[in-house]
């Protein structure tokens, strides 16, 4: 999940952020950026690559807060053009049911889903994408696998806090595990 302080209004600073994440549940959307077929079917799986505070380097998601008044919809547009580019052209589903809610929470194994800082409400989606994604803000890298690659366990072994399990229930939905 970002650990960035967004400057729109109606946002919290730093210390509000904090002090909230301390006494209740954050509201995140997470987005795995696939490519399709013509038939539907996903041919590519993106990963993001990041470098944490500290130091080390992970494959994630697309992931983000929901702001005060902003429409779930709303969020997974700005989150995907944040991480992924102004021309990605991803295309939100027309249903907004997520194919799963990971809550996370900072003591490791309530569920798989950690998140050192807070207890967080995660709605997940598929977002199909056709544009050209070039990783901004925090990213190092947007790299296309395979969904067999994604699945792997040399990829799921970068994606920490849950991703991997994440990743997997996504593709599971998507019908690309056997």
């Amino acid at each position: 999940m970002s650990d960035t302080t967004e400057t729109t209004p109606g946002w919290l600073s730093s210390d509000e952020l904090e002090m909230t994440r301390a006494r209740m549940p954050i509201l995140y959307v997470e987005s795995v950026p696939v490519r399709v077929d013509d038939s539907g079917e996903v041919t590519s799986v993106g990963l993001l690559l990041r470098i944490g505070p500290d130091g080390t380097v992970s494959r994630t998601l697309v992931s983000g807060r929901v702001l005060h008044h902003e429409r779930v919809r709303d969020a997974l547009l700005r989150h995907l053009e944040k991480d992924l580019g102004p021309v990605a052209l991803p295309r939100i589903p027309a249903s907004l049911q997520p194919f799963t809610v990971a809550e996370y929470f900072p003591t490791h194994g309530v569920t798989p889903y950690h998140d050192p800082r807070q207890h967080a409400v995660s709605l997940a989606y598929i977002v199909p994408v056709t544009g050209d994604c070039r990783p901004r803000q925090d990213a190092l890298d947007l790299v296309w696998f395979s969904p067999q690659e994604a699945l792997s366990e040399a990829v799921q072994s970068e994606m920490p806090g849950g991703h991997g399990v994440l990743l997997r229930q996504a593709l599971a939905h998507a019908g690309c595990v056997s």
